[in-house]
């Protein structure tokens, strides 16, 4: 296997600390011009903080995200208050949105099984807890556009896919390390009618960045934060349930347009990359339970991200005025050194377990993607009934990154059986290995295993359904198949034979309380 015995990281012109210092000079500067400007007023905020929103609309852009992100802000409730299990919590709701706050929690299980393939067979349970609170400054202090966020994670169960399936694409988006930790923690001003907003704390990218609106309906994590950008990163990305300090700017001139972009440091954990001859030969995780860990030390990360809205729909706007869609482009930057795929540092084979192993390191590394939903059908009669598409590519330089291509697409059909809130998917996504990560396997199989695999690529297919049992409870029965798991990865040291076909079984609940 890989061994994890690599230089420290080399220091670069780009520093994460120096680079976000100037970038907060530019919101404190913005804020001083918002406290006397006039905004327009909402009647309701986004919480925006759920690992996995699995809100399946149909519509990629007027999204319908679950009742417990989006909050009346004079009852602190979802305007239906029977879409939150414990009301208005004796009052208590009411009474925190006299100054501004809101409180949410979302809690979600799951149970996971696997009859067919995998390197075992079996079940297991998983689950997680989000409690998000928010503060809206314009009650006490009048500054308007303004939103304070600090929400945490209690993750429990157990980690389904390391221990039975050795899968690159987790198949749950909450599975994580056990622990209680905090999740992101900052503040966000906006300005000119909300045009322009600034967000500045510890944030986790995958709430805005990557992500097909689509997609959110599937429950395997690369639907979500996909396999690139969890692979091919320091710590799995600054993703669930990990957070890096940095600033993020959002600029949307009109309805039709919005560009987002991001300064966080790259490694939220700060540890070694996880270079893996399988999936889970390291877990980045394992440090900094807790989430209070603010890094400031390793490498800046980079990402922007351009929208295009077609036919955004509005409430003034007929039902047949076209059919939305949403397309993005994006691309990441990373300043931080990456270990060559193949070679050490003296650029010899670094499966050779005679020579020195210490990494190779490349200079940065980077990725771009792009990302289309679109809506392909609706009822003329009814706003129940919809279908769209979704479809997501995405590429990494081969030889500092062992995923260096990796897409997914699918099909969501919302309204089955004439529930509004009802909606079926078919999903497929893949990841390749690099060229070079190949001939590392080569290396191996010449210096020290003849059986030893060489391998390609994984691929994976779900099937979904979600139910809207109640106004706050929603269900969500799952069936996924991975080929080639692990892009072929060897099932026992020594034997030539791969782990099988994985046929996976799950259901899932989401409490809105």
């Amino acid at each position: 296997m890989f061994m994890q015995s690599h230089r420290p990281l080399r220091k670069y012109p780009i520093h994460f600390k120096s680079f976000v210092a100037i970038c907060t000079e530019i919101p404190i500067i913005l804020i001083g011009m918002q406290v006397a400007s006039h905004a327009r007023d909402s009647a309701i905020i986004s919480q925006g903080a759920s690992p996995s929103t699995n809100s399946s609309g149909a519509n990629p852009t007027k999204k319908t995200p679950p009742p417990a992100k989006i909050l009346d802000q004079d009852t602190g409730q979802h305007p239906e208050n029977n879409d939150m299990l414990l009301g208005d919590i004796q009052g208590l709701r009411p009474w925190m949105a006299q100054y501004g706050l809101t409180f949410t929690a979302v809690d979600i299980n799951e149970v996971w099984g696997n009859p067919h393939g995998g390197t075992k067979q079996g079940a297991a349970y998983e689950g997680m807890t989000t409690l998000t609170l928010n503060w809206d400054p314009e009650k006490l202090t009048g500054i308007k556009n303004g939103l304070f966020n600090v929400s945490a994670l209690q993750i429990r169960g157990r980690t389904f896919s390391s221990e039975n399936l050795s899968s690159l694409a987790p198949i749950s988006g909450i599975e994580a390390r056990r622990s209680t930790r905090l999740w992101e923690l900052w503040y966000q001003q906006g300005f000119w009618d909300d045009k322009l907003s600034v967000r500045i704390g510890k944030l986790s990218l995958d709430q805005e960045f990557n992500i097909s609106d689509y997609g959110t309906l599937f429950l395997n994590a690369s639907f979500g934060w996909p396999m690139i950008s969890s692979v091919d990163t320091y710590s799995g990305g600054i993703a669930y349930p990990l957070s890096s300090p940095g600033i993020r700017f959002s600029f949307q001139p009109n309805k039709n347009w919005t560009n987002l972009f991001a300064v966080t440091d790259d490694n939220p954990n700060d540890v070694s990359f996880c270079n893996p001859s399988g999936a889970f030969t390291c877990d980045p995780q394992a440090k900094n339970l807790s989430g209070t860990q603010f890094n400031f030390r390793t490498g800046v990360f980079i990402i922007n991200e351009l929208q295009y809205h077609l036919n955004p729909e509005s409430d003034d706007q007929p039902q047949n005025y076209g059919y939305p869609g949403s397309y993005r482009l994006g691309a990441y930057f990373d300043s931080a050194g990456f270990p060559d795929q193949r070679y050490n540092a003296l650029k010899q084979p670094l499966a050779n377990p005679s020579v020195e192993q210490s990494a190779y390191m490349r200079r940065t590394n980077w990725s771009v993607y792009a990302i289309a939903d679109q809506m392909i059908w609706r009822s003329s009669s009814d706003s129940i009934h919809s279908a769209g598409i979704f479809g997501r590519i995405q590429t990494a330089p081969g030889d500092r990154s062992p995923i260096n291509v990796a897409g997914d697409a699918g099909i969501v059909y919302k309204g089955i059986f004439g529930n509004e809130h009802d909606s079926v998917g078919l999903g497929y996504g893949f990841g390749s290995f690099s060229d070079r990560a190949r001939q590392y396997d080569r290396d191996y199989r010449y210096f020290n295993d003849p059986n030893w695999r060489v391998r390609g690529t994984e691929h994976h297919l779900e099937m979904t359904w979600q139910i809207q049992a109640t106004p706050w409870l929603e269900l969500k029965p799952d069936f996924q198949y991975i080929f080639n798991p692990g892009g072929g990865l060897q099932l026992n040291e020594g034997y030539h034979k791969r782990i099988q076909n994985e046929a996976i079984f799950g259901l899932r609940s989401t409490v809105n309380f």
